[in-house]
């Protein structure tokens, strides 16, 4: 018995293409709301679901997008470690591939936004507490009270996910089922 997988029909290609067009742009949004670009999310979905590394033109042509979208784009998503290069032999040019494994994603991304957020929220925090640290009266000190508390706050959840991104996804999982059951 051969299984349905072996030779999809075209409406089996159809279907997936149309579902698939639409987990990407559903992405890309999701990549706004979460303060990455759109297109830069959307390229990460394209990559990720798809079975073979993609040359800048076929994203662009895939994405309807510009070839400096894409190309600023997909060196984003390989600075940020989501997306490899890929060398062809015989070929000139290069084809990208989005790391699968869905842990290391969210390790990666988790790295990502601490160093882009946390990290300069963190030493914003800490500057207004040493510009304010001489100054006198209610105002003063509450301010640096309340400063100071986001700060210890900010720290904490920061070294927690800094501990999150060094465990493996089974262990992770462990203490996430102790945590939370």
């Amino acid at each position: 018995m051969k299984s349905e997988t072996a030779k999809p029909n075209e409406g089996q290609i159809a279907r997936l293409n149309e579902v698939r067009d639409g987990f990407i742009a559903q992405w890309g949004a999701f990549g706004s709301q979460w303060g990455i670009n759109r297109t830069m999310a959307q390229i990460h979905a394209l990559l990720m679901t798809g079975t073979t590394a993609l040359s800048t033109d076929e994203v662009m042509e895939t994405l309807d997008i510009s070839r400096g979208n894409a190309h600023t784009n997909l060196k984003e998503l390989v600075s940020w470690g989501l997306v490899r290069i890929i060398v062809k032999k015989g070929e000139r040019k290069e084809f990208f591939e989005a790391e699968k494994d869905v842990w290391k994603i969210f390790t990666i991304i988790l790295r990502e936004r601490q160093r882009r957020e946390i990290d300069p929220a963190l030493e914003i925090l800490r500057d207004c507490q040493a510009e304010t640290k001489d100054l006198k009266g209610t105002e003063a000190e509450a301010f640096r009270d309340q400063i100071k508390e986001l700060e210890q706050f900010v720290s904490f959840a920061r070294n927690i996910g800094g501990k999150v991104g060094q465990l493996s996804y089974g262990p992770a999982m462990k203490i996430a089922a102790k945590v939370l059951g």
